[in-house]
């Protein structure tokens, strides 16, 4: 290995090592016997068991999950939608109006959002959060729908056609079943997206609105306690956990286009 090579294999460390390391520590720290995080003190479960009898995070907990299910839920059908309509038709203003809240920074959608409810004299809560999670989800189901689309033999699509079949039955029995796996992946970004977004939430939140990551920033705010880095870590593995499946069923729809 050449110095060239070996300056490489080092920055590629150094890189990995200051993202990921942080995540370890948290993981870590979570199983700390002591409520400081300023040293090791000793292995413990207790921090996780207390974790479950806080109501304020169980509350946020289900708020997140109803929220995640719901958004993911909507945004799939009309993403999926988008996604089509993307890849069957040429435009070139139809990809700029559904991917814009991809590339629009977080913080200037959520204030977009909020001007937008109170324009509209729409009381912020949970209808508001679930209306702005669909609106930035929906970029990311299209994407990942349209590049299942793209790998798809279109002949089947057309044999089913010549044999009779319209276009809406022709969609529902030969385009979908194929197209499922990057559908199925696409709710499953959808969804970690909504779980864990902060910034547009806590634009776009109301009074009795509080969502997992509002209630961790609450937390935070006192102390970085056990009990925070417990939370933050079963989140972490929930979201692992979801973009493995979805890199499972579409591989190739989650790389950059």
């Amino acid at each position: 290995m050449n110095r060239r090579s070996r300056a490489l294999w080092a920055a590629a460390v150094f890189a990995y090592a200051f993202l990921y390391a942080p995540l370890v520590i948290v993981v870590v720290y979570s199983f700390n016997d002591s409520k400081l995080n300023a040293e090791w003190v000793g292995f413990t479960l207790s921090w996780y068991g207390k974790l479950f009898h806080n109501e304020k995070m169980l509350t946020a907990a289900w708020n997140s999950l109803l929220i995640g299910v719901t958004a993911s839920a909507v945004s799939t059908v009309f993403g999926t939608m988008a996604g089509y309509a993307m890849y069957r038709f040429k435009m070139r203003l139809l990809p700029l109006l559904i991917l814009a809240p991809i590339a629009i920074p977080e913080i200037l959608m959520g204030v977009s959002l909020l001007i937008f409810f109170v324009l509209l004299n729409i009381s912020l809560g949970m209808i508001s959060i679930i209306l702005s999670h669909i609106a930035f989800c929906i970029g990311f189901v299209a994407i990942v729908v349209r590049s299942r689309l793209a790998g798809m033999d279109e002949s089947l699509t057309e044999a089913a056609r010549d044999l009779g079949a319209t276009p809406w039955k022709a969609f529902r029995l030969v385009t979908l079943p194929l197209i499922m796996p990057g559908v199925v992946a696409g709710a499953l970004i959808a969804f970690t997206l909504s779980i864990d977004d902060f910034v547009i939430t806590f634009f776009t939140a109301g009074v009795g609105s509080t969502t997992l990551p509002l209630q961790i920033y609450t937390m935070v705010k006192i102390a970085v306690t056990p009990e925070v880095n417990a939370i933050s870590t079963l989140l972490m593995m929930l979201t692992l956990a979801l973009i493995l499946i979805a890199s499972k069923l579409a591989p190739g729809s989650l790389r950059a286009e």
